[in-house]
């Protein structure tokens, strides 16, 4: 009996009664401090902008000069002529085997070929074996205008979805939550301070899949929820919302650990213990936006749809009048908690206990049992009534003229 009330079986069965809507200047207030921290860092901190946006040069060097630190330290010495110096190193598997790639600001071709031979001389192999190459940020430009083009064209579909498929309201909510969790992730990668690539960009436009498909999930059970509810006077909006949100939290919930998993793989096992560097952007940006696309869909978006809705006269009239019966029939918060108490299975044994017996059964439980060889009651053989046969011929009975 225990287990069944436990916490994780109510929130399996819907019941855990989180006051999630009801406190919802608390998530607005928290949401507003991390949007403060997240830009500030934008702004003050910047992106770690990768090659490919910022420009730049690479230089290949083979793993048999030593380790990874040891090839970025005597890439440093040799750039330090030039004025340059190293931003990012990872190691590199590749048909030709492995190699160390060096990513430095940006050179003239004059420049970059001094550094080559430079770390050819420093590593003590033949500069044939180090290779170099140019990216200039005007690709990394282009990237970006066309990844901010899908993002807008992203955000006007999604809104036109949601618009027709619910409401505007919870169109609005929803976009609120798309662009908190892109502002939340951005800021926790500036951060962290990993490089910006195209791999990340890709990450960012996939979160926003992943923060929709919680949304509509919440939105849905929510519609479902509230559809009529100014028929009846036993909830307010944002009761029904609620109750939707504790409905859909466990479906969220397994969604986000089960996509979070393999992400989580990515980012802890591919570039942490295994060292493949390729793999951290996107691993990143994938494992924070799907976390927040999940607490963004349940302490934003529905909350924020509340708060919209409690604004229509409609809905307004309609809290008050459930108010106004509360009140007039005694209720207060504390009775409303204990009501709600009760689980469906205490509920249904106290009717089956308080079920009043027929008194027909009773009768019939008390009646004494015919005897073997008996006539049923009510039957006699011959159709005859009280001995006599049926009918009007009587035996010695005429005609009367």
């Amino acid at each position: 009996m225990a287990a069944e009330n436990s916490l994780a079986s109510r929130l399996y069965r819907g019941e855990a009664g989180l006051n999630i809507v009801g406190r919802r200047k608390m998530w607005f207030t928290v949401a507003a401090v991390l949007v403060v921290i997240a830009l500030g860092s934008v702004i003050f901190n910047r992106f770690s902008l990768g090659i490919e946006f910022a420009g730049g040069n690479s230089f290949q060097v083979p793993t048999s000069v030593g380790t990874m630190a040891d090839a970025e330290a005597t890439a440093d010495r040799a750039l330090s002529a030039e004025g340059a110096h190293v931003v990012t190193a990872q190691k590199v598997g590749g048909a030709g085997g492995e190699f160390y790639e060096l990513r430095t600001t940006q050179l003239d071709a004059e420049q970059a070929e001094a550094v080559r031979l430079a770390m050819a001389e420093q590593f003590g192999v033949d500069p044939a074996n180090i290779s170099a190459n140019r990216v200039s940020e005007a690709w990394g430009s282009q990237v970006t205008s066309r990844a901010l083009l899908g993002l807008v064209i992203f955000l006007a579909l999604v809104t036109t979805y949601l618009a027709f498929r619910f409401e505007w309201k919870m169109a609005v909510a929803a976009l609120f939550a798309l662009v908190m969790n892109l502002i939340l992730t951005a800021g926790i990668y500036s951060i962290v301070g990993f490089e910006v690539t195209p791999s990340t960009i890709i990450g960012f436009l996939t979160i926003l899949g992943f923060a929709l498909y919680d949304v509509v999930v919440v939105f849905d059970k929510v519609q479902e929820n509230t559809r009529g509810i100014t028929a009846n006077n036993n909830q307010t909006y944002g009761e029904a919302a609620n109750l939707a949100v504790n409905q859909s939290l466990m479906r969220s919930l397994n969604t986000s650990v089960v996509a979070l998993l393999p992400v989580g793989g990515i980012l802890f096992i591919g570039a942490g213990l295994l060292g493949a560097g390729t793999l951290k952007d996107l691993g990143l940006v994938l494992f924070v936006g799907m976390a927040m696309a999940f607490l963004t869909s349940i302490m934003l978006a529905t909350p924020l749809l509340v708060v919209l809705k409690n604004r229509d006269p409609r809905i307004m009239a309609h809290n008050k009048r459930v108010e106004a019966r509360r009140g007039a029939m005694g209720e207060t918060p504390a009775t409303r908690a204990g009501k709600t108490a009760a689980t469906p299975a205490d509920e249904q044994e106290d009717e089956e206990e308080s079920e009043p017996v027929p008194a027909e059964s009773g009768a019939l439980a008390g009646a004494a049992a015919p005897k073997v060889g008996a006539r049923p009651a009510g039957k006699r053989s011959g159709g005859a009534r009280g001995g006599r046969p049926r009918g009007g011929n009587r035996p010695g009975s005429g005609k009367r003229r």
